[in-house]
């Protein structure tokens, strides 16, 4: 990959942490600030390896995140419903 294809790539995993941080049980607050702070500490990277290796670890945390939401959603509904 390109210098401009991972650099579109890193843009792509920080708008979806961001977006995804929204909701996050912390407060939005606190996880954007730990977002740009972990952002901010790799931002001298210039090895495209170490860099696809970052965008991966990145793309892990998304399916994490969305999987913590899925199921926090899921057993809201059923103690509302079920129990």
């Amino acid at each position: 990959m390109n210098r401009e294809l991972l650099r579109c790539e890193v843009i792509r995993v920080y708008k979806a942490l961001y977006h995804l941080g929204k909701e996050y049980p912390k407060g939005s607050l606190w996880f954007h600030n730990k977002l740009k702070a972990a952002f901010w500490r790799n931002r001298h990277e210039t090895d495209p390896e170490k860099i696809k290796a970052l965008i991966a670890k990145g793309d892990f945390i998304i399916k994490e995140l969305e999987t913590l939401y899925y199921l926090r959603k899921y057993r809201t509904l059923r103690q509302r419903y079920y129990e």
